[in-house]
């Protein structure tokens, strides 16, 4: 069955950086649309970052010039790579896919930008 599995997630101060990685089993990776997705408490799910099949990457504008969200089909990967993070960024991270019009969520993980 579709499995998305993130990791990477943790605590850091301000100023600091993080990778996220997904790792996805059970679809065709390369044909995949694949956003990252946060949750912060209270908070409604919001979007982070995409990449399409093509490798063209979109970024929510908070985000832009300090996250890179990239994929490699051949380990079926998508990463999140942050830098310059801030307490705001503070939230779980979910990874999404798109195959053949469906939707398929990880189950998260957790990042705590604090000091």
């Amino acid at each position: 069955q579709v499995q998305l599995v993130e990791s990477g997630g943790g605590s850091v101060q301000p100023g600091g950086s993080l990778r996220l990685a997904c790792v996805a089993s059970g679809f065709t990776f390369s044909s995949s649309h694949l956003s990252w997705f946060r949750q912060a408490a209270g908070k409604e799910r919001e979007y982070v970052a995409s990449i399409s099949t093509g490798g063209t990457a979109q970024y929510k504008d908070s985000v832009r010039g300090r996250f890179t969200i990239s994929r490699d089909n051949a380990k079926s990967t998508v990463y999140l790579q942050m830098i310059s993070l801030k307490p705001e960024d503070t939230a779980v991270y979910y990874c999404k896919a798109i195959w053949i019009g469906k939707s398929y969520w990880g189950q998260g993980t957790q990042v705590t930008v604090s000091s």
